[in-house]
């Protein structure tokens, strides 16, 4: 079964909440696939976005390319609806100094219909995200 990025909207992927949104920065870049854009936050933390598969999905590694996140909080959930969130990963980020953050992660557990992302806190007043990706396989659609 061939694997691919669950992520981009190309693929039925959506971001359903962000916390903050600037015009020229809207979270939809973080799963548009371009690597020109992103998702910036507004300030005070935590911020976070959840994003939907819209069918139960099979992560088995997660690619995050961010700018100033120190500590991220990744949670998921099963539900038909974006309730019942349990944490799955959390990760105090290296600052990089001039060049994108990409935090790779190799699942365990990775089933899933949403992923919530939260920011904690940030090296600088501002922190953006410009893709997530995760590789793995949909396992079901909604019934």
């Amino acid at each position: 079964m061939r694997k691919f990025d669950l992520c981009l909207n190309s693929e039925g992927a959506e971001v359903i909440l962000a916390t903050s949104s600037d015009e020229k920065h809207p979270p939809e870049n973080i799963i548009d696939g371009n690597p020109e854009t992103f998702w910036t936050t507004t300030g005070m933390f935590p911020q976070e976005f959840i994003i939907c598969f819209h069918r139960h999905v099979r992560i088995e590694k997660l690619v995050i390319q961010s700018y100033f996140v120190r500590t991220l909080r990744i949670e998921k959930s099963t539900s038909k609806e974006p309730t019942d969130f349990e944490q799955w990963i959390e990760r105090d980020l290296t600052h990089t100094e001039g060049q994108l953050q990409n935090e790779e992660i190799i699942a365990r557990d990775g089933q899933a219909t949403y992923l919530r992302f939260i920011i904690l806190s940030a090296f600088d007043h501002f922190a953006s995200v410009h893709s997530v990706s995760a590789e793995g396989i949909a396992v079901s659609n909604f019934s």
